[in-house]
């Protein structure tokens, strides 16, 4: 196990300097600079501001830079905005995208493995196909189409809910459906999918013999093995729900990272860009390596070796 821990951690650090030196040079290619669209300022100005931030070093010095100072801990200063940092923008928005993505996995996990059990349980009924027709509208429909769509019908039509900002319980509402229900609908898939392989087994037969209940041979005997799926998909799922809310957090005026990002992309605010991609992409690393660990807890008979063999 800490054979594999430290194997996983130099990975994690390679893949770490791979994202940021391909972001960096993808930056680079963009042409312009963040500043080309200043109306009104003087030539000399613009120079003495490039050469300010380092943009007129060279390409090589200025990797370097970038390198050393991201292994100080330093993202970069906004080129956009006076006196933000990448890693001050990162302190005050992430708080807001977790909570808000973290209620979007627990409704997206909670709803997926309810829908998906009622519709193993009632297999072919009419529970089952409205599961499945449910969870098409979830896997076709882009979260920000469906941010717009619930923010017509719940806010504007029918006047349940806030259409926009950040702050008050019902404001959290829209945001959570719409992020919530591709997770909801693809748990929903790999559940009914997994029950209705494991009803087929043994132990299940066994278990109907000795008259328990279907319910408590559903969600007893049968969950815990299907469950294993889920936790394999909790990484790419919280990558999902983090890169959903790019979009997401801007309809609705979200002050998070997803909003942050979409602006820094409209104001090509590099540095920003940058430092958030390299976040996310540590988000995304470190909740596979977790989601890989609860894996082999939930079924000893697979080693942490074994997955990275």
């Amino acid at each position: 196990m800490i054979y594999t821990i430290i194997r996983k951690l130099l990975f994690f650090i390679l893949s770490l300097y791979t994202v940021a030196t391909i972001t960096f040079f993808l930056m680079k290619v963009i042409p312009g600079d963040p500043f080309v669209e200043e109306q009104g300022v003087p030539k000399e100005i613009l120079q003495a501001i490039r050469h300010y931030y380092g943009l007129d070093f060279p390409l090589y010095k200025q990797y370097l830079c970038y390198i050393k100072g991201l292994c100080l801990g330093d993202l970069g200063p906004s080129f956009k905005y006076r006196g933000c940092t990448t890693c001050s923008i990162i302190r005050q928005t992430f708080p807001v995208s977790c909570t808000l993505g973290g209620i979007a996995l627990a409704f997206a996990l909670m709803m997926g493995i309810l829908m998906g059990g009622l519709s193993a349980f009632f297999q072919h009924r009419w529970q089952d196909r409205l599961c499945g027709f449910i969870g098409v509208i979830g896997l076709a429909t882009p979260s920000f189409l469906l941010a717009a769509i619930v923010q017509y019908l719940f806010a504007m039509k029918w006047d349940l809910f806030p259409v926009a900002l950040w702050g008050e319980p019902r404001q959290v509402v829209l945001p959570v459906m719409a992020l919530a229900a591709f997770p909801m609908a693809f748990i929903m898939r790999l559940i009914r999918s997994g029950m209705a392989e494991e009803m087929h087994k043994d132990y299940i037969y066994t278990a109907k013999s000795k008259g328990i209940h279907p319910f408590r041979i559903v969600w007893v005997h049968l969950l815990r093995n299907t469950l294993l799926p889920v936790i394999s998909y909790l990484g790419p799922l919280v990558a999902s729900v983090l890169t959903g809310s790019f979009i997401v957090e801007k309809i609705f005026g979200i002050p998070g990272l997803g909003y942050w990002f979409v602006s820094s992309v409209i104001a090509r605010d590099y540095t920003i860009i940058m430092g958030l991609t390299l976040f996310y992409s540590a988000v995304l690393m470190i909740c596979t390596f977790i989601g890989d660990v609860l894996h082999c807890l939930l079924d000893p008979r697979i080693s942490m070796e074994a997955q990275y063999e």
